[in-house]
């Protein structure tokens, strides 16, 4: 696959000699806090100017970016709904998206059946229906250029039964497997898809899905957002398939493909089931 690099565009009102050279664009979704945030602040270090979008507020955000140079247009927007999307497209105003880091997308802790089934559906929305719709958009403006590069920010989770995670699992299932296959079907399209599988991370995304009273909420062993965002990076820029960030995620994601599924379901129960927070 072509590793494109983001090519200049110069205004064709301005005189030979005088042209502007325009500065990349880069979409960020999920950017008022945690890997979304670092994401978006490692793209506005590396030239892009920014449109980053969320469901919560992105003044902290805006500012930093402001700050580090770039010019940076926030849209607060819920991104669960192909409307909310349509929000954030408008933003654009027609400009062409060099780089889509779309990395929106939250959890729910305790078992199904005691779930909420509208937070249900808000996970599944948020997580699937918003994220696939965007790289469709995005991605057929970057087809018809032969330019660009998308980063979906998947999960080791995707590989695991999720016991008290069920359907947060399963829409990373999802997105690990859908992100692999558009890849493919893109291999000669000259713009690269790469998904970033993280574990379990040290940002807000415990206590939102109320999973404050469980093991894997309240460990002290979570990852740096910011290392997280850093190796995604990367991966976009490099071109890569995939990422898996951290060597005991890899090995977590190795022995998940091994192990028999009640064993793996068996394992995150005890990580995942309320009650079972370090004290």
């Amino acid at each position: 696959m072509v590793s494109p690099a983001a090519p200049p565009a110069f205004s064709p009102s301005e005189p030979a000699g005088l042209a502007v050279t325009r500065r990349p664009l880069a979409v960020v979704t999920g950017a008022s806090s945690g890997i979304g945030r670092e994401l978006a602040l490692l793209a506005a270090d590396h030239g892009y100017d920014l449109v980053v979008a969320a469901d919560t507020p992105l003044f902290d955000t805006t500012a930093e970016l402001s700050a580090r140079g770039a010019q940076v247009e926030a849209v607060q927007t819920d991104l669960a709904s192909p409307g909310g999307v349509d929000r954030l497209l408008e933003a654009l105003d027609g400009r062409p998206v060099d780089a889509l880091l779309a990395n929106a997308g939250h959890g729910l802790g305790h078992a199904f059946l005691d779930q909420d089934f509208e937070e249900v559906l808000h996970v599944i929305n948020t997580n699937i229906t918003g994220t696939v719709y965007l790289v469709q958009k995005v991605g057929l403006q970057m087809r018809a250029r032969r330019s660009g590069r998308i980063l979906v920010t998947g999960s080791i989770a995707g590989f695991q039964p999720g016991s008290f995670q069920a359907v947060y699992n399963g829409t990373k299932a999802f997105i690990d497997s859908f992100v692999a296959a558009i890849r493919n079907e893109n291999k000669d399209a000259g713009f690269t898809i790469t998904c970033l599988m993280p574990g379990v991370t040290d940002t807000a995304f415990f206590a939102r899905a109320g999973m404050l009273d469980t093991k894997i909420g309240t460990t002290d062993k979570q990852m740096d957002p910011a290392e997280v965002a850093r190796i995604g990076f990367q991966a976009m820029q490099d071109g890569e398939a995939d990422v898996v960030a951290g060597l005991k995620n890899k090995a977590m994601v190795a022995m998940s493909k091994v192990l028999p599924s009640q064993v793996v379901a068996e394992q995150h129960r005890r990580m995942a089931e309320p009650g079972t927070a370090k004290t």
